[in-house]
């Protein structure tokens, strides 16, 4: 007898039918064991890869974007979690978990060129280019290190009575943003300097781990897992403006400022997604359905495509990425 569908699989049918914002286009199998949990993706603009970060394993996928084929699976970097690549210099920093170090790789040579002792859990990492810094989140440390990216040396580490969580720079105010995760607040640095000038409570939110910006519309986007809200920040007001209920196990969200919208990777099987009508309205288009244990997602700013790793399907262990269009409410995908 022919087995009925899981809950998942119905999810997944249904949302094929009726998807309003995303529709599956690719998968692109990855060599690294199955079943091993994946963590932060971001992209290469100049090269037009994506670069993946397979944690369980300890592996750096780099993959062309325009072929999507796998172009090199860099091993060494144990528990890999955060990953910040520098445009010129050719060089992702990764947040090694499992050696509590951040790792230097070059991508000419596609390999680890130096380890940077760091402390416990390195995770989420922004780029403030203008300064030539990288912040790299110490979550259980409550700490941010702060890598010089032309000496390739951690210049100055700040303590914090928090965990950290996601950082994120803004080129507006040229200052850079730390979830404090365990007291509610953000905490901002400038990178002249290096020193904290400002914290502010997010009002509605609990445990706000993962951050994405709109520096033209002036607003972050915090997912706060303590209870389960995604939260609009207003970042010259320093005041929650927006309020959405989310799935569970929310960990990465990215905002693609095309066609500003923000994706959230929930852990739960869902990726969510909320559409920026103006810095003042936001609504909520739906919790598209996904595997679970997706923690991570990355946008592609010129396609508007998105990448999830995907570790099971339906309770099987896998190891891909898989490639979704954006879909605009006319059921088109962008232009």
């Amino acid at each position: 007898m022919r087995a009925l569908p899981t809950l998942v699989t119905f999810a997944v049918f249904v949302n094929s039918l009726c998807a309003q914002s995303l529709k599956k286009v690719a998968t692109i199998d990855l060599p690294g064991p199955k079943g091993e949990r994946f963590d932060y993706l971001t992209i290469d603009p100049e090269d037009r890869y994506l670069l993946s970060g397979h944690l369980g394993p300890g592996i750096l996928y780099v993959i062309d974007l325009r072929t999507n084929k796998l172009i090199k699976a860099i091993p060494g970097v144990p528990g890999i979690t955060g990953l910040e690549y520098v445009p010129g210099l050719k060089k992702v920093y990764t947040s090694n978990w499992g050696e509590n170090k951040i790792g230097v790789v070059d991508l000419n040579r596609m390999q680890v060129v130096k380890r940077l002792p760091t402390g416990e859990k390195p995770n989420g990492s922004t780029y403030a280019e203008p300064f030539g810094k990288v912040y790299v989140s110490n979550t259980n440390a409550k700490q941010e290190a702060i890598v010089d990216v032309r000496k390739d040396a951690i210049v100055k580490t700040l303590s914090f009575d928090s965990e950290t969580g996601t950082p994120q720079y803004d080129p507006v105010s040229r200052k850079v943003y730390i979830n404090l995760r365990s007291v509610n607040q953000v905490a901002v640095v400038d990178p002249a300097t290096d020193a904290v000038v400002g914290r502010y409570p997010v009002a509605g939110c609990e445990h706000n781990h993962g951050m994405a910006l709109d520096p033209e519309g002036r607003r972050a986007f915090l997912l706060c897992g303590g209870n389960r809200t995604f939260t609009v920040f207003d970042l010259d007001g320093h005041k929650s403006v927006a309020h959405f209920p989310m799935p569970a196990g929310a960990d990465v969200v990215k905002f693609d400022s095309g066609l500003k919208r923000a994706y959230a990777a929930c852990s739960s099987g869902a990726i969510m997604v909320v559409q920026e009508d103006d810095p003042d309205h936001f609504r909520k288009i739906e919790d598209f359905p996904v595997q679970p244990k997706v923690h991570s997602l990355a946008v592609d700013p010129e396609t508007h495509r998105v990448y999830a790793p995907e570790e099971e399907e339906e309770g099987k262990p896998v190891a891909r990425m898989v490639v979704y269009e954006a879909v605009t409410t006319s059921g088109k995908g962008p232009r």
